[in-house]
């Protein structure tokens, strides 16, 4: 990863983690852990411009500070980072509790419904039937966000549950849990 991804990853987590950012603390993070502050600056506001330039982020005054905060298009960018970051914070060891998914997105959303499939086969997901997705993995609370951000309310419906054991081994299989 280049330098200029890993800073802009790093703002967008940074950000993911709370409402807004304070710019100066940003700054103040990222030059501590820089030796050369002029190089580390100038990264920075590339980055910034980028991240702004591509609207994953927006920047707002107010009398006493600047702040940053990701935008719609941003908090899915950062999803699509922590589903593909082999580092990605997920516990992957079961809990014994099954993550369904049962979407029913309209034909007239179809590039709606299409991009939460997607989300779901790289989220790992493994499709049973046409519309009923099933993972092990506790990833119910990122696809809850998901769902309110496309506006997918009746749409998608998110269960944790306990299977009966025949199911379980075939989703043992699946999975490669055996």
């Amino acid at each position: 990863m280049s330098r200029k991804k890993s800073i802009q990853e790093y703002i967008l987590r940074a950000l993911g983690a709370q409402k807004a950012l304070k710019i100066r603390d940003l700054e103040n993070e990222l030059y501590d852990a820089k030796e050369d502050a002029s190089k580390a600056k100038y990264a920075l506001n590339r980055s910034l411009k980028s991240l702004k330039d591509s609207d994953l982020i927006e920047q707002f005054d107010t009398e006493q500070s600047k702040f940053l905060r990701l935008t719609k298009e941003g908090r899915q960018k950062l999803r699509n980072i922590k589903l593909t970051n082999p580092n990605s914070l997920v516990s992957t060891h079961w809990d014994g509790f099954w993550r369904m998914i049962i979407v029913d997105i309209p034909e007239d959303r179809k590039s709606e419904r299409e991009s939460f499939r997607y989300l779901l086969k790289k989220a790992g997901f493994a499709c049973l039937k046409n519309s009923v997705w099933v993972s092990p993995y506790p990833l119910e609370h990122m696809f809850s966000e998901i769902k309110k951000d496309l506006d997918l309310g009746v749409e998608v419906i998110i269960s944790v549950s306990r299977l009966d054991k025949e199911t379980e081994d075939g989703l043992f299989k699946q999975f490669g849990m055996e």
